[in-house]
């Protein structure tokens, strides 16, 4: 004997039905959410060849949205037809993983349900992520050799400060430095040596075969010696004189 009652039964087939008429013409109203449409229908334009890249981004956005409503929307009226199924062959409301009855409480709550609560395939938050997550670990990936106090070499950070140094659309605001207040300085690792390791090298000059040794008074030797570092007067600084014979 079947534990719900005929009653019970009527109830749910009723809710069943209303679900399955208002799943198929939600997806019969809305042409499957526009996916039938090109992108220049959407857009407006022959050819989205001019658009921003924001544009673009999020046309794809909207398009992936309307993708997994529409997925959802058919699995909704999958379960809804199999609960129906199931009511014919004298199946439903028995769960299928352990064969017992299913509550009518939890039924009257959730009339496609097939399993018991306890049974239900996958009841915790799966912890499993994209396998491109252990390969593009952000901000810089694989390619991020900084953590590596023996790795020296030219990386993906690298890379891009040299296509940031070219511009980019991020504002003091955005900087990695609450502070930030110049453009100049907002880059990522903006204060990083370019070229050179230790800032005595960038501002220590010698001829061709390494006489000659002479200090070229740059930013970084400036800052070495605010800073204090190394001996006080690496060289003494030319008198007005020197420095501009011709003025």
């Amino acid at each position: 004997m079947h534990h719900l009652t005929k009653e019970q039964l009527r109830a749910l087939r009723d809710q069943l039905l209303k679900d399955k008429a208002r799943l198929e013409a939600q997806l019969a109203g809305n042409q499957q959410f526009g996916l039938a449409d090109s992108l220049g229908r959407t857009t407006g334009e022959l050819s989205a060849y001019d658009n921003h890249p924001a544009d673009l981004g999020t046309e794809v956005y909207e398009r992936g949205k309307d993708i997994a409503l529409n997925e959802n929307a058919e699995q909704r009226l999958a379960a809804v037809n199999r609960a129906l199924q199931d009511m014919e062959t004298g199946q439903y409301g028995i769960c299928k993983a352990t064969g017992k009855p299913i509550p009518y409480e939890r039924l009257e709550a959730l009339p496609t349900a097939e399993y018991l609560v306890e049974a239900t395939p996958e009841q915790q938050v799966s912890e499993r992520r994209p396998a491109e997550e252990r390969f593009l670990r952000p901000p810089f990936g694989r390619t991020s050799l900084d953590e590596h106090g023996d790795q020296t070499q030219f990386d993906g950070e690298d890379a891009w400060q040299i296509v940031e140094s070219w511009g980019s659309s991020n504002t003091p605001a955005m900087a990695e430095d609450p502070q930030m207040t110049d453009y100049d300085e907002m880059a990522i690792e903006a204060e990083e040596n370019e070229g050179f390791v230790q800032p005595i090298e960038s501002f220590l000059a010698t001829d061709l075969y390494g006489n000659q040794l002479s200090v070229v008074r740059n930013k970084q030797y400036r800052e070495y010696m605010d800073k204090g570092e190394g001996e006080p007067l690496l060289e003494p600084d030319p008198s007005p004189e020197e420095a501009f014979p011709y003025s």
